[in-house]
């Protein structure tokens, strides 16, 4: 449970960060950056498998490249479902997931 609550946190803070340095990407609050994370880890969970296995023909055909688009697409989801994480467009989206990626990955030291 320890390991959920650290993860949950780390994914919030990167997604503040990620948003910081963005000027496409806006967040009301730390709180949203949590419900945020929680509505990706859900979505990431869920839907995301189901996206890439119905796109597996056209993500070989682009070497890997169309995922990029899906992720762009559920930040736009998450951007949708959550009030206070709000994304500018598509490219901000493509951005943001890039940029998320990056700061998970930095703050990947501290995860249990």
């Amino acid at each position: 449970m320890i390991n959920f609550l650290i993860n949950w946190l780390i994914s919030a803070v990167a997604i503040m960060i990620a948003s910081y340095l963005l000027p496409g990407i806006r967040i009301s609050g730390f709180v949203a950056a949590l419900i945020a994370a929680v509505v990706f880890g859900f979505i990431n969970a869920f839907i995301k498998p189901v996206l890439s296995l119905l796109t597996l023909p056209l993500t070989i055909v682009t070497l890997g490249l169309f995922s990029l688009i899906i992720n762009a697409l559920l930040v736009m989801l998450v951007s949708k479902l959550v009030s206070g994480f709000q994304v500018a467009g598509f490219w901000w989206a493509l951005a943001f997931s890039l940029m998320l990626a990056l700061v998970n990955f930095g703050l990947g030291i501290f995860r249990p």
